[in-house]
């Protein structure tokens, strides 16, 4: 597994690329947002993203919102000194799969990232009745219709077609798709599904259905999950 280390501190760069190459990992190094993107445009992309915020000719947010662009499978986590609740936020509604904040614990990191990699989809195309999702391409045709999805949007219909019609808590849903080990006490989940519902309703039949008091499935009226 290839992970691509995005820092501008040689020596942090250093101890990450020496830990995880000890479990196995390959590491790629960039130190900038020229050097990420650079390292982004090969032919075989990074399987997970270490990314940093601060960088000298630019912010990450650059690096996240280019990749997200054309790919919104990879996962990203933020490795930041920024520790503020707005900016955490702000990474996670981009795109990331996770923040954390330095400094950190590596045997934390590592964790972090066997979650990550545990939700991304191994499947290259998730099926629903006429509802199809390519996580190739980042792609969802629907009634013979291309849809444009947000990054969120797009992890949020994912999680819903890989549990094939099973509830999918609240819970599941701020940790798969925003990334959230807590809840935040927002609606972020309400109005991220209100959001999706529209774009699928522009195109077809409604396809997720609200499960009061436990959460939301894709709708069995159509077809079964492939």
């Amino acid at each position: 597994m290839k992970i691509l280390i995005v820092d501008d501190d040689p020596k942090l760069r250093g101890f990450l690329k020496l830990g995880l190459e000890e479990h196995d990992y390959e590491c790629l190094e960039a130190a900038s947002v020229s050097d990420a993107l650079l390292a982004l445009e090969g032919a075989q992309p990074p399987d997970l993203i270490l990314l940093d915020v601060m960088l000298p000719d630019g912010e990450g947010w650059q690096v996240l919102l280019e990749l997200r662009s054309t790919d919104k499978v990879t996962p990203v986590i933020f490795l930041t000194a920024r520790s503020q609740v707005d900016e955490r936020v702000r990474g996670l509604e981009m795109g990331a799969d996770d923040y954390i904040i330095k400094p950190f614990e590596f045997r934390e990191l590592l964790a972090r990232i066997h979650v990550a990699m545990r939700r991304t989809p191994s499947r290259t195309t998730l099926t629903w009745g006429s509802l199809i999702l390519d996580n190739m391409s980042n792609r969802v045709e629907h009634a013979g219709k291309w849809l444009e999805l947000s990054p969120k949007e797009f992890a949020l219909l994912r999680t819903l077609m890989t549990n094939s019609g099973e509830v999918v808590n609240r819970s599941q849903l701020l940790s798969d798709v925003w990334g959230f080990s807590f809840d935040p006490g927002t609606n972020v989940v309400e109005v991220g599904v209100a959001r999706l519902r529209k774009r699928l309703s522009s195109s077809g039949p409604e396809r997720i259905e609200t499960v009061t008091g436990k959460g939301y499935r894709m709708a069995t009226a159509e077809g079964t999950a492939g």
